[in-house]
């Protein structure tokens, strides 16, 4: 048997065993770990495979005596994101206040990177939180059997999900751009496959409605600071008079774009954003946007999982909502004519 580790002098890894056993590295972590999920003759080859390498299995938390371990698993799909830190942050401390450690996991936008990070994980963990997955619901309530599992920012069935009173939050911005005389309005929209892109999308579609006003859509554009600035080059040429972006970020990159083209904000368009993260509050204008309780999200969604310890696969009513307020900063103000606007973006 020829095996790189034993060539290159360092210590076996579970990759090694995975390639010398011809099985998949997730198996090797279940042999180990919860050896009932894999078959007699597959975790003996396993077993002999790692014996002979000299390979020995580091489990990432102790479990006690009832094979439980004190780990939960946050995983965020780009921990770059301002947004993810407060979430963080709440998650973080109800999780040391019940004794647990926190495995945070970035995903990076990558539903492949996601699902592979989460079958690793799976085995060292008593609950998972996911926020921001990009994961389908099938393979969501496929994990929700295996381990207590809540969603945050989307509505799953069957898995118990917290979610922000997205209607409400489009409905508080339409209403303030329809208040200062803009008649359209445009939606700068985050990942196509982000559930509450849709449903802030949606939400904003019928509150401009019910008020009486247009609204079209841009995008996709990736949640990101860059993608704000990918936005403002398509918009930069028929400039309406108020936006509305699926983020924060967006709504900063899309500011900082459109300033660089020689747009004034918020004279020749105003801006609305969506979480109130910090630099909401530091860029120039400040940014008017629907806060969020982040903080308060990631506690709740960690209350909820270890509510649920023993018990994988439980049921869920509709989703837990939580309420969102308008804050209005500098960057919206009352419609002004636009020698800007030449096409049907005017508003």
């Amino acid at each position: 048997m020829t095996v790189d580790a034993e060539d290159s002098g360092r210590p076996p890894t579970i990759y090694d065993v995975a390639k010398a056993a011809g099985v998949a590295t997730s198996t090797v972590s279940r042999a180990f770990a919860r050896p009932g999920r894999v078959s007699a003759a597959t975790a003996e080859r396993i077993r002999r495979v790692a014996a002979e390498l000299g390979y020995r299995a580091t489990p990432p938390a102790a479990a006690a005596p009832d094979g439980r371990t004190s780990m939960l698993a946050l995983i965020v799909s780009d921990v770059t994101n301002p947004f993810f830190a407060e979430i963080i942050r709440g998650a973080e401390s109800a999780a040391a206040e019940a004794g647990y450690v926190l495995l945070l996991i970035d995903t990076q936008e990558s539903e492949r990177l996601e699902r592979g990070s989460l079958e690793r994980a799976l085995p060292g963990v008593e609950g998972v939180v996911l926020a921001g997955t990009r994961l389908p619901d099938s393979a969501i309530r496929m994990t929700a059997k295996q381990r207590p599992t809540v969603v945050l920012s989307r509505e799953v069935a069957d898995v118990p999900s917290i979610v922000l009173d997205d209607p409400c939050g489009m409905r508080l911005a339409a209403e303030h751009l329809a208040g200062l005389g803009h008649h359209a309005l445009v939606y700068v929209a985050g990942p196509e496959a982000s559930w509450a892109d849709g449903m802030r999308w949606r939400s904003l579609r019928e509150a401009a409605a019910v008020l009486g006003r247009r609204v079209q859509r841009i995008g996709p554009f990736a949640p990101t600071v860059a993608g704000g600035g990918h936005a403002a080059a398509r918009l930069r040429d028929d400039l309406p008079t108020a936006i509305v972006t699926y983020n924060d970020q967006l709504a900063i990159g899309l500011i900082l774009g459109l300033q660089a083209g020689g747009v004034r904000i918020p004279e020749e368009t105003s801006v609305i954003g969506f979480d109130d993260i910090f630099p909401a509050r530091i860029v120039t204008p400040g940014l008017t946007t629907v806060a969020a309780p982040l903080r308060v999200q990631g506690r709740t969604a960690v209350d909820a999982v270890l509510s649920h310890r023993g018990t994988p696969a439980a049921r869920a009513g509709g989703p837990m909502k939580l309420p969102v307020r308008l804050v209005v900063r500098a960057s919206t103000t009352r419609r002004r004519a636009n020698s800007r606007t030449p096409g049907a973006l005017r508003g």
